[in-house]
């Protein structure tokens, strides 16, 4: 039976089971943010097309090839939020946040859209976990940003996978590069797309995936070659801190993030696994992108963690959990009398702290011990007449099968002794 309705093409959601392991993924990914004192900061999911377009970069494909764009009822032109760090900047100006203690350490979660070809980890609507510090250019801070999505990968379980750092340097370094980089890019046999793409940015075309744009590139001038003696410096300091925590990378002077806004330190995580898609996050310092947008000159860095791509990677590599959905007790009444004290109990339990399900309707045992198996609860009880008469259960352990008496009085305390 083919259903009237269907979900959007490219759309990625998430049903019980497989959403355990998506939740479970969030929360891993936020854990060292919070620990690190990253606050949470809940965005809209559209805003004014022209932050975008400023924030973001033209010449990026984002904006120039992949934002949903619509005109609201008043005509304002409003565009579904492609990426995290813009949204951010925008609240951190328009609320005054920058105003205060520095840096301002924000975390963020959610879904963003993209009007991509969908395929394997790369959809229409994704979902990001990211982090933003802003008001501080400290080489220690940028390895703290960085150190913070490794802890959430190895978290998560991840071994096959790596950390590739370069530098895009500041202004003077830049600009010093671009005029080489131009020059040889004028150099070269190129279609009139792609020329048009490099007048807009150069740097674009290191990013470029087909193979005859590759090649031609080759021999093309490396902005590491060009870093003043401030940026190498900042570049190295990065490069100690990382090491003085254990963070492994490589440095990789090819790598171009496909954002106009970073400057300076630069990052992407890669997992082995994923093949073409393999990115499963990154991001970097952005000095000059809070004054673009119309607020203070303060630097800021920050990074944006495939959520999709992360579930697909951990199932790649097989490090999922065996039991992500904690229930402590599956409770199971037996009789119209049993499902009344049942469902007493099962509220009182959910009172005291403990994840409590409950078998409803006329469910015979057999088929509700299938349900208590199926939940993964850590243990079960029955509730017929005779429990009910005794004031007794047999707690059952559901790994092992091994089941003890406990009072129904005593339930809540066995429950925490065994937790």
């Amino acid at each position: 039976m083919n259903p009237k309705f269907q979900a959007p093409k490219g759309v990625s959601e998430y049903l019980p089971p497989r959403s355990n392991l998506f939740d479970y993924v969030s929360r891993t990914l936020t854990t060292p943010a919070l620990a690190a004192g990253y606050e949470l900061i809940e965005l809209p999911i559209f805003e004014d097309t022209e932050l975008f377009t400023r924030g973001v970069g033209e010449s990026t494909d984002v904006v120039s090839k992949e934002m949903y764009t619509f005109e609201d009822r008043g005509g304002r032109s409003l565009t579904l939020r492609p990426e995290g760090t813009a949204g951010v900047m925008r609240a951190v100006i328009e609320h005054n946040l920058d105003r205060g203690q520095l840096p301002v350490k924000l975390f963020y979660r959610g879904p963003f859209f993209r009007a991509e070809r969908p395929q394997a980890g790369r959809y229409r609507q994704f979902y990001q976990f990211g982090i933003e510090a802003i008001g501080v250019n400290d080489p220690y801070l940028d390895a703290e940003v960085i150190g913070i999505a490794y802890a959430g990968y190895k978290k998560l379980g991840f071994s096959n996978f790596s950390l590739h750092i370069t530098s895009l340097g500041d202004a003077e370094s830049r600009n010093r590069h671009r005029e080489d980089l131009v020059k040889f890019i004028e150099s070269l046999n190129l279609d009139d797309e792609t020329k048009v793409r490099a007048a807009k940015n150069p740097l674009r075309l290191f990013d470029d995936k087909r193979d005859e744009v590759r090649s031609k590139m080759q021999s093309a001038p490396l902005l590491l070659d060009y870093l003043n003696q401030e940026s190498m410096e900042n570049f190295a300091s990065v490069q100690a801190a990382l090491k003085s925590i254990n963070v492994p990378f490589e440095i990789n002077p090819r790598m171009v993030r496909g954002l106009d806004y970073y400057t300076g330190t630069t990052f992407e995580f890669v997992h082995n696994g994923l093949g073409a898609q393999s990115g499963i996050g990154g991001g970097g310092r952005y000095d000059g992108l809070m004054e673009t947008l119309g607020g203070q000159n303060l630097s800021g860095i920050g990074f944006g963690l495939g959520i999709d791509r992360v579930l697909l990677a951990m199932e790649t590599e097989g490090c999922i959990p065996e039991n992500i959905r904690y229930v402590d007790l599956f409770v199971i009444p037996l009789g119209v009398a049993a499902q009344s004290t049942a469902f007493t109990l099962v509220n009182q339990l959910r009172t005291a702290g403990f994840v409590v399900e409950q078998s409803f309707g006329d469910r015979a045992l057999k088929g509700a011990m299938k349900a208590a198996d199926k939940s993964g609860a850590r243990f079960s009880i029955v509730i017929g007449d005779a429990e009910i008469s005794s004031g007794t259960v047999e707690l059952k352990e559901m790994s092992t099968g091994k089941a003890s008496s406990v009072t129904l009085s005593a339930l809540a305390s066995e429950l925490a002794k065994l937790s």
